[in-house]
């Protein structure tokens, strides 16, 4: 049992490997990226070994935001304030941290589909101003994907504010929608990259109005793409009509369960105030660290439920679970 406690695991949609203490993941250089290349295809991601995905089975980190159910962030709780249970069982917390600092690796993912035509000018002049406020140089890095017919890798990670700016102004709307490929193309072969995970605060940013009729992948392959990278979800629908849709259903879905938010501006000025309440957020969070009792490595998607000790006036958004390694 000890060396299953101290194996780290190297994870992948095709296998799973194990690496012995002291040793490292061998995995052949990534192609460079460049703009305007497709993104890979689910197949082509599930066949690559660059995109594997590198996991610590001893432990599971959860983080998270606590506010007040006005939104207002609550940021004096302690380690004892907090309930983890697993399976139900109340899991023992190993290491708590208010985490205010931790160099970011969002993913901005912009709908050009001719659904989002009418407002679209002001979309990428929001996500510019988010940019510009929250990529501290030499600390975070963001990244552009663009999905209509395909999803599109526009601008690479990078902490180059400038070359983001320009990414974001230069695109066009036009064609399908192929939301989901999206999803699982940025969490896979992006987000997943920067290791140790637990120093690193991942996100993904959709605009859209949460439909899709291209992707090669389903909603539920693409969100466990996200929870397999430790990304939340956070979305900015483009739906005006004041009529919730089905877009606006998988919005919610997808930012409930990886622990984000969706929010759904009426008017230009609340499109930019919703990229503001995400930065706002991405600052503004807790950290725990626990093994789990009992440990099981069979693969599977194993439900968790973090709250607040006897204060049913808070709110907690945190991941709903995480997919343990398979031995």
């Amino acid at each position: 049992m000890k060396a299953v406690w101290l194996a780290t695991v190297v994870c992948a949609l095709g296998g799973v490997a194990f690496l012995g203490q002291g040793m490292r993941a061998q995995s052949p250089p990534a192609q460079p990226a460049h703009k305007g290349d497709p993104a890979p295809t689910a197949a082509e991601s599930v066949h690559d070994p660059a995109s594997r995905i590198v996991l610590d089975v001893t432990r599971v980190n959860m983080l998270f935001t606590v506010t007040d159910k006005k939104g207002r962030f609550i940021t004096d709780l302690g380690k004892d304030d907090f309930d983890v249970i697993e399976n139900k069982k109340k899991q023992t917390i190993q290491q708590f941290t208010a985490e205010s600092d931790l160099p970011l690796r969002i993913a901005i993912l912009i709908d050009t589909s001719n659904s989002i035509r009418e407002r679209f000018r002001f979309e990428q002049e929001a996500a510019v101003s988010f940019i510009r406020g929250v990529i501290r140089r030499g600390s975070d890095k963001a990244m552009l994907v663009s999905f209509d017919t395909n999803a599109e890798l526009v601008t690479d990670l990078t902490d180059d504010v400038t070359k983001l700016e320009k990414g974001i102004m230069g695109m066009r709307p036009g064609g399908g929608t192929a939301f989901y490929d999206a999803v699982y193309f940025a969490s896979k072969d992006k987000l997943s990259k920067d290791q140790p995970r637990d120093k690193f605060r991942r996100a993904i940013i959709v605009v859209s109005d949460g439909e899709d009729n291209q992707s090669r992948v389903t909603r539920d392959q693409a969100l466990e793409m996200a929870q397999k990278a430790d990304a939340v979800i956070y979305a900015i629908s483009t739906n005006i009509t004041h009529i919730e849709t089905e877009g606006d259903k998988v919005l919610k879905y997808l930012t409930a369960e990886t622990g984000g938010q969706a929010f759904f501006p009426f008017k230009v000025d609340e499109l930019e105030q919703s990229f503001e309440n995400i930065a706002n957020e991405l600052r503004h969070q807790y950290n725990i660290f626990y093994r789990p009792e009992p440990l099981k490595t069979d693969g599977l998607y194993h439900a968790v439920q973090l709250k607040v000790k006897d204060r049913k006036d808070l709110i907690v958004r945190a991941r709903k679970g995480y997919y343990a390694p398979k031995l």
